[in-house]
């Protein structure tokens, strides 16, 4: 199992080539991205494709929602849903026990019909998306989910080219996952101190796909030191998330990040790409008989659930008082990382 490197900052990979009609450069961007996955976990990406009018109109719908008052807010409470999706007051989520984070967040995800049958037979990740009565607010919102989450379909046949996987390993897996956009506002506080606003952790699907408007990100080498991740103008921010560290035993490096707590305000947009609710993730054949021990399977749903389900106030209160569980070898949270190697781990 490799662990990320003493890396001082992220590398940048072009990847247009992705779109290319020539294998080669399709397979010259994998080496890369795998490079990068391998060796630190993080890097950005440009050449994505993604129109910024379509980034601009989801920033600007963004503020919009978030100046609204507190009241007309909640109305769209995340507790209020039965799929995990709406409006996230502050202090509701935090991945630190008993410290809410410093934000609020707007979560949104496959945008299903009322009448699913994973949603009707109580699936808690999949569902109808909850939509504030904001004019334009689900058009922009939906509009830019579907061209990061295109973006996200490429990067996933990449990650197994880059393994030497058949280009469909992942991808078909991916026909109808619980993958999450998260409008984040962290607003402004002229008394911030220098301390994490949102604390060290790894990301629960397989990678993440972010565009900030602010510096804070932190990433943890493997030295143990914080390296900042500041936003780069036509770039994504990717991330490997707990199952492709999972898929490959180790090989591709689910980096532990923070958002330090700044003065500035500051929106972020994390599109955490996801596979199937049921997919069974366990390392490829490949990572399984390296002389490495393997770690036992999830399911990539599940995990997703009960990593949320930990680190959210109204889940953890339908925990105890037992309208919902957690399923059966459910994790505690930062198992995965540079944070369960370390041993630095915050449950």
């Amino acid at each position: 199992m490799s662990t990320a490197t003493s890396f001082t900052s992220i590398p940048v990979v072009d990847i247009s080539g992705l779109r290319s009609d020539d294998r080669a450069e399709r397979d010259r961007v994998a080496a890369s991205i795998g490079a990068a996955a391998r060796d630190i976990g993080f890097f950005y990406v440009s050449g994505s494709g993604v129109d910024e009018a379509l980034f601009d109109e989801l920033l600007c719908a963004t503020k919009a929602f978030f100046a609204l008052p507190l009241e007309e807010k909640m109305r769209s409470y995340i507790g209020l849903s039965r799929c995990h999706r709406g409006y996230v007051p502050i202090g509701e989520e935090g991945v630190e026990a008993g410290v809410g984070d410093f934000k609020e967040a707007f979560d949104t995800g496959l945008d299903l019909p009322a009448d699913d049958p994973d949603h009707l037979s109580g699936n808690p990740m999949l569902g109808p998306n909850t939509w504030p009565a904001l004019p334009g607010f689900a058009a922009a919102v939906t509009a830019y989910y579907d061209a990061i989450m295109a973006v996200g379909h490429r990067l996933l046949r990449a990650f197994a080219v880059a393994l030497g996987e058949d280009p469909d390993v992942f991808s078909r897996h991916a026909t109808k996952p619980p993958s999450q956009l998260r409008l984040v506002h962290y607003p402004y506080n002229s008394d911030a101190s220098d301390a994490p606003g949102i604390g060290a952790h790894t990301d629960y699907e397989c990678f993440t796909l972010l565009k900030p408007t602010a510096p804070g990100l932190e990433v943890q080498n493997g030295a143990g030191e914080w390296i900042d991740v500041p936003p780069i103008e036509g770039t994504y921010v990717v991330n490997i998330g707990d199952l492709l560290e999972l898929w490959t035993n180790g090989a591709f490096v689910a980096t532990s990040h923070r958002v330090r707590r700044v003065a500035e305000e500051r929106y972020s947009f994390p599109l955490f790409f996801n596979v199937d609710y049921d997919t069974q993730v366990a390392p490829l054949a490949q990572f399984a008989d390296t002389g490495t021990v393997a770690r036992p399977a999830l399911r990539a749903g599940e995990h997703l659930f009960a990593q949320t389900a930990q680190t959210f106030a109204y889940l953890r209160r339908r925990i105890e008082s037992g309208e919902l569980v957690l399923p059966d070898g459910a994790l505690e949270p930062n198992q995965f990382g540079q944070q369960a190697r370390h041993h630095d781990r915050i449950s």
